[in-house]
């Protein structure tokens, strides 16, 4: 992953741990209303794909585990990781893009409102993407993968057929290709084909407007069947509805160039997924409060898109940051590229190595500014923040300053998803506090089973702990007992 430049390392902020008086009267142990839902803490677990599903996309007993888990230390709303609406081979990623999902589902539901005591809202966060293929070997994407054109005649002489060009090709030094090849052919050798939202010459590209507001009302209609209290719509990072939303969305046909455009295909999602719906269960959206790309979306773009959302009549709107495809790191061979590992990446998942800023609450001005920009436009949409906030004070301040109305933690609660509970009785001193090293999102990049430094080889030979698929790390952190 991208580093800052100044590369300093960063302590842990001191805990200010409450006594159980003090955490009842806090704010970030108040309810609050979420649509037709309410949330009984402000306190917020965002979506994290741990990679326990199926190949296929079902539910296993290692996912019902994982979020049983979670459940156990009583959050105010979980949300289950980023679940394809398509009906498309995603590896073990979860998926609702049909009806066979929805008894898996269900029995995930009823585990997390058995483990919570019905204390915790539990909501899926619907995702589509584009398909991206794997960096390929030189030989092979000269010999099978780059369509021959004019332009390349013309650069290297008319002389011979296809075969011919193609080898000649393939024998020229970089700098030579960087003359020949477009920039998108360049991109497809050194990183790996990727489909963007703006190849309108693609005609399922073309045709997306059309058909993503029915996948998305349909995922929805399912998840509430399922008996999840509610759906968060990625918007957010390098898939398809972030893509429609950023500035480099040029798009010709209507729904890309100007903001009006641009946030024209969110919004009919988001109208499709309201009427399916249809107030049974909470609507809202992540998205994010900055691309961190040149010629993407920064805070001007995303607090109109803010607004846009919330006249819209979504429920919440939960902020995030950077996380995209052009700026990621150039993957070996065989690889494919993960959009976490530049400058953008780092900004939505920043270590313990950082510049003067720090890696905690670093995000939270977006959401503050994004929340008066809501505010002053007469909304009242509850506003989700997030991005290493791992201690009391530091939450409850974000709450007393009206920067958020719920405070998310994915790195913090995967450490110890106890630490709610911990807080709410009186025992801050024991919890398991993360180190902000991005260990799990190693893990993550490499699509395995994500678990924590911190607690997955504590016990690994007592008889009821569920090892991954290395034999080297526990699947779920020990019990508080």
């Amino acid at each position: 992953m991208w580093q800052p430049p100044e590369r300093i390392k960063h302590e842990l902020p001191p805990g200010a741990w409450p006594t159980a008086e003090q955490a009842a009267e806090a704010r970030l142990f108040q309810p609050l209303v979420i649509g037709p839902r309410l949330a009984r803490t402000r306190t917020w677990v965002p979506a994290m794909v741990p990679w326990r599903a199926t190949e296929d996309g079902f539910v296993t007993k290692d996912v019902i585990d994982w979020y049983a888990r979670f459940a156990h230390g009583k959050p105010g709303v979980i949300v289950v990781e980023a679940t394809g609406i398509r009906d498309v081979a995603s590896g073990p990623l979860l998926r609702i893009g049909h009806d066979r999902f929805v008894p898996g589902l269900k029995e995930l539901t009823a585990a997390v409102k058995a483990a919570s005591g019905g204390q915790t809202l539990l909501f899926i966060q619907l995702i589509d993407f584009l398909s991206i293929r794997r960096r390929p070997q030189r030989e092979k994407f000269f010999a099978r993968f780059l369509e021959i054109t004019d332009s390349h005649r013309a650069a290297l002489g008319n002389d011979g057929g296809d075969d011919e060009l193609r080898t000649r090709l393939a024998a020229l030094p970089e700098a030579e290709l960087e003359e020949v090849l477009t920039p998108r052919e360049l991109d497809d050798l050194q990183r790996g084909a990727r489909e963007r939202v703006t190849d309108l010459h693609v005609p399922a590209i073309a045709e997306l407007p059309r058909v993503l507001p029915k996948l998305f009302a349909d995922a929805a209609g399912r998840a509430i069947e399922a008996g999840f209290d509610g759906v968060e719509l990625h918007f957010a990072h390098a898939y398809t509805m972030a893509s429609f939303l950023s500035a480099l969305n040029t798009r010709t046909d209507g729904y890309g160039g100007s903001r009006e455009d641009r946030v024209k295909l969110p919004l009919e999602v988001a109208a499709a997924v309201l009427e399916r719906v249809a107030g049974r269960g909470a609507v809202g959206c992540r998205y994010l409060g900055d691309d961190v790309i040149e010629g993407g979306n920064h805070i001007a773009d995303t607090t109109w898109i803010g607004v846009e959302l919330a006249k819209a009549g979504l429920e919440f709107l939960s902020i995030s940051k950077g996380g995209k495809f052009e700026d990621a790191k150039q993957p070996k061979v065989g690889a494919s590229s993960y959009p976490y590992t530049g400058r953008s990446g780092y900004e939505c998942m920043p270590t313990i190595y950082s510049d003067a800023r720090g890696p905690f609450a670093r995000n939270v001005p977006l959401a503050a500014t994004i929340r008066s920009a809501v505010r002053e436009a007469g909304f009242g949409t509850p506003i989700i923040t997030a991005g290493g906030i791992c201690e009391f004070g530091q939450a409850e301040a974000i709450l007393e300053r009206g920067e958020a109305d719920f405070v998310a933690s994915a790195r913090q609660t995967l450490a110890d998803p106890d630490w709610f509970a911990k807080l709410r009785q009186g025992a801050g001193g024991e919890i398991r506090r993360c180190e902000f090293t991005n260990y799990c999102e190693a893990l993550d990049q490499q699509h395995k089973q994500v678990t924590c430094k911190l607690w997955d080889r504590d016990g690994l030979d007592a008889p009821d702990v569920t090892l991954a698929s290395d034999g080297k790390r526990r699947l779920v952190p020990p019990r508080w007992r």
